[in-house]
This record gives structure tokens, C-alpha cells and sequence, in this order.
């Protein structure tokens, strides 16, 4: 294998059907398998929640997402990251792809969310049709890995690992003729987190 195929490689990963192809540990399969709206999960397990948006841009897809939004290779799409913070924390790394050739019928919201979160406008419209989860263990050289540990290195006071295990899910959703994958990369913070469950009323 050249150097050029490692690097290409490490830039992929390979999405399982199952969770158990992981071998991750109980704690971070309760996540990735969780049902329902990561965000209303989240919010379960914090007192205070809420979306920091790094970008929403055009950019170029990740090799291992073009087959899966109906793209026959890497091309422009729309990009929009966020990180999901809980008590201020950040608990998940959240990169969501939608092709170009998507109009604002197909998905009417998404170029004005902000911060706020895609998850409730993806659970909460009926129209939205969810695909199956797909699961993977990224590569220390998957963008997103990088990504993610990027933002993690930005926060004030905190260098971040040079190194982290970092599990993720990705699910394709449909509306009209549009499609949009989300993945979500869960950071190590999100194990720590413990259910809520005093009355807030």
C-alpha cells in the first residue's frame, strides 16, 4: 500500500449496519442506538442545553458521504456543524450534508436554523422520513475526527488530546425530492452525562 492510499484510507471509514461491529464500550452503545431526537436525549440529561453553530456553508462532501445523499462523487454541497453542549459542555460534534440541488420545498428551515437545533425540526415535521443509523469508529485521520478535536482544542482553558476514540452514528433523511445526512460524533464528555430527573416545573 503507497503513502497515498494510507492517507486515503485513514480520510475513510467504513459505516456498519449494526453497532456491535464497533466493539465499543456499553456506555457509548446506549448513545449510539439511542431512538428518538438526540436533542430531546440531551436535554434529558442536562439542565441547561443548546446548539453552538460552527458553520453553514457550501463545501465539498467526504468521500464516504456522496454515494449515501445520491452523489456519484465528492462534490458541493451544503455544510452546516454544530456542537451540542449540555451544562455548557460539549457532549456531541454534529456535521450534517445536504446536496445543492435540494430547494428551499424540500427542506424549508434549513438554511435559517442558527442555532437552533435541526433535530426538532427533523422529529417534529411530518413529512421527514428516516433512513436507517449507520455506525463507525473514526479514524485518527478522518476529517471529522479532526474536526472534532479541532473544536474541542478551542475551548477556553482546554488543549484537548492529541488523540481521542472517537465513535459516531449517521442517519440519510428524506423530505419531498430532498435528501440530508446527519452525523453525529459523540466526545467523551457525553459518557459523564447523568439523567435529569428532578421536577423543573
Amino acid at each position: 500500500m503507497t503513502a497515498s492510499t494510507r492517507g486515503a484510507s485513514l480520510r475513510q471509514t467504513q459505516w456498519q449496519p449494526h453497532v456491535l461491529a464497533l466493539n465499543a464500550p456499553p456506555a457509548y452503545r446506549q448513545w449510539l442506538t439511542a431512538d428518538g431526537s438526540l436533542t430531546a436525549k440531551l436535554k434529558a440529561h442536562s439542565d441547561t442545553f443548546r446548539v453552538q453553530c460552527l458553520h453553514q456553508t457550501t463545501a465539498r462532501c467526504l468521500t464516504d458521504e456522496a454515494a449515501a445523499i445520491g452523489m456519484h462523487r465528492p462534490g458541493r454541497v451544503w455544510e452546516r456543524e454544530v456542537l451540542l453542549r449540555c451544562d455548557n459542555t460539549p457532549a456531541v460534534f454534529a456535521h450534517t450534508v445536504v446536496p445543492m440541488s435540494a430547494t428551499a420545498t424540500d427542506w424549508p428551515l434549513f438554511s435559517a436554523l442558527g442555532e437552533r437545533s435541526l433535530g426538532t425540526t427533523l422529529f417534529g415535521d411530518p413529512q421527514v422520513r428516516r433512513g436507517v443509523l449507520e455506525f463507525a469508529r473514526l479514524r485518527e485521520g478522518h476529517p471529522l475526527a479532526q474536526r472534532a478535536r479541532k473544536a474541542l482544542k478551542l475551548e477556553q482553558g482546554l488543549d484537548g488530546p492529541q488523540e481521542l476514540i472517537l465513535y459516531a452514528r449517521r442517519c440519510l433523511y428524506r423530505r419531498r425530492q430532498g435528501t440530508l445526512l446527519v452525523t453525529e460524533v459523540f466526545l467523551p464528555s457525553v459518557l459523564e452525562l447523568k439523567l435529569i430527573t428532578t421536577n423543573r416545573s
